[in-house]
């Protein structure tokens, strides 16, 4: 199943809440990400632009999309970020059928 990054931004009022109401947040949305076929690998909280990073699978990028747009439509992040992944054997592929193409380059 294709791996994706997650990373989403709090907004100041989920901070608020979460500093009276502590809470492990991937647990939180790992039972929404299941519904969905997915599954969380790991996730953490972080420093910077977004709070947290969660590494998870999906079946597809539809599915990483509905979870982006359920995680945005519920109004307590006001950045989210999908990236996918790929391992560095597909990656080791991608590089050889690049190699293969015949690409020019402009000029």
């Amino acid at each position: 199943m294709p791996h994706y990054l997650v990373q989403a931004a709090y907004t100041p009022e989920a901070w608020a809440t979460l500093v009276k109401n502590p809470q492990d947040r991937i647990k939180a949305i790992a039972p929404a990400i299941e519904r969905l076929g997915g599954k969380v690998q790991d996730g953490y909280l972080a420093f910077g632009e977004y709070d947290i990073v969660v590494v998870c699978e999906f079946p597809d990028n539809v599915t990483a999309a509905a979870f982006s747009a359920a995680a945005s439509a519920g109004g307590s992040v006001k950045a989210f970020k999908t990236t996918p992944l790929m391992t560095m054997a597909d990656a080791v592929k991608a590089m050889k059928k690049a190699g293969a193409s015949n690409y020019e380059p402009p000029g």
